[in-house]
């Protein structure tokens, strides 16, 4: 092209110089740092006037990037920041299912014992099953959010076992073992469960055994009355964005009511790959990819979805409630851990949880 130009020979080489140069810086200013890719991915899918969210990337247990986006209050405007409190919804089930480990591994259990052992009036309708089908989704009872009388409850303060008796009668949607069915009835039954062997509530046992044992201060059990610092408001998008729909925290329990933080999920992913908790035998049985009673794996662990972010090895999970949406994908080969968490259910952090996990395999 440069021949072309009628240019003296002194002049196309300056440009030539010129034009080398200008790649040179940049390519060197963009994409070179992460910190720049993330940056750019985030800030064009969140606005400042908006409801917004919290990410966290990690490597090797260390944060390497920790930004926050949009608004956590609409109507105060009172901006984002990264030490916000969020509803964390079906990330939940994880604090759950280690719950349940942690109860085995104190001899109080058994993963393979039915149901009736712990909780014997509860009608499984000539089936066995087993804690080990709730853990998995492979129970065939039938997910109480499904059900079109939920409506009809919502608002309602229930104590553990009245929302048992919401659902419990239903008709199975398959035999035990036989279908992999994501199912919030199952995680309420281990809640329940968990009350029953323990003798302690479902978030007492939560706070005392996982939270402060871990130093995860900002983490608890829902409430709408409770004054919770930092908390960060829920929101709908319809024509413009509304206050999120009042749903009792009795409503999602064990499946789906717990709150969190960034950095509160930063030292729980820590946790889970280390002594801190529970022993190596125990942890091996949150990540392992479990089967139906055909052979057919399920991509499904005790509360972890067993996936691929790329070519590599992924153990992810993500939640949905009303207002907030959340995601976390650790990436063990890598040692990567990517968590966002998002104040309006508009605003799914997966896809871009998924894609800031890949990009930092780059670096």
């Amino acid at each position: 092209m440069l021949r072309n130009m009628n240019l003296p020979h002194s002049h196309r080489a300056a440009l030539l110089v010129a034009i080398f140069l200008t790649l040179l810086f940049s390519q060197a200013a963009f994409p070179q740092s992460l910190e720049n890719r993330l940056d750019s991915l985030l800030e064009g899918t969140f606005t400042d006037e908006g409801p917004g969210a919290v990410f966290l990337v990690a490597k090797a247990g260390e944060p390497v990037y920790r930004k926050a986006f949009g608004m956590a209050n609409l109507e105060l405007q009172v901006p984002m920041d990264t030490e916000m409190v969020f509803e964390i919804g079906s990330m939940t089930k994880q604090f759950t299912a280690m719950a349940v480990l942690l109860l085995e591994e104190q001899g109080k259990l058994s993963l393979d014992e039915s149901i009736t052992k712990y909780i014997p009036d509860y009608p499984v309708q000539g089936k066995t099953i087993t804690v080990h089908h709730l853990l998995t989704h492979t129970s065939g009872i039938k997910s109480f959010t499904s059900m079109k009388s939920l409506r009809t409850i919502e608002r309602q303060d229930l104590s553990s076992s009245e929302l048992l008796d919401f659902f419990k009668d239903e008709p199975m949607d398959f035999d035990p073992g036989a279908q992999f069915k994501y199912n919030n009835s199952g995680y309420v039954i281990l809640g329940y469960l968990i009350e029953q062997v323990s003798g302690q509530s479902y978030a007492d046992f939560v706070q005392t055994h996982i939270f402060q044992k871990l130093g995860m201060h900002a983490s608890r059990y829902a409430s709408h009355s409770e004054l919770i610092p930092h908390r960060a408001y829920g929101y709908h998008q319809k024509e413009e964005y509304v206050n999120k729909t009042f749903v009792s925290t009795s409503l999602p329990y064990a499946s789906g009511s717990l709150m969190s933080t960034v950095d509160d999920m930063l030292r729980w992913n820590g946790a889970l790959h280390s002594d801190q908790l529970i022993s190596a035998e125990g942890r091996a049985k949150l990540f392992q990819n479990y089967a139906l009673d055909t052979g057919e794996n399920i991509d499904y662990g005790y509360g972890w979805h067993i996936s691929k972010v790329g070519k590599q090895l992924s153990y992810e999970h993500g939640g949905s409630i009303f207002g907030f949406k959340s995601m976390g994908v650790y990436l063990p080969e890598a040692d990567i851990y990517v968590v966002g968490l998002s104040n309006c259910d508009c605003n799914s952090p997966t896809a871009l949880v998924r894609l800031m996990a890949e990009l930092a395999l780059e670096y």
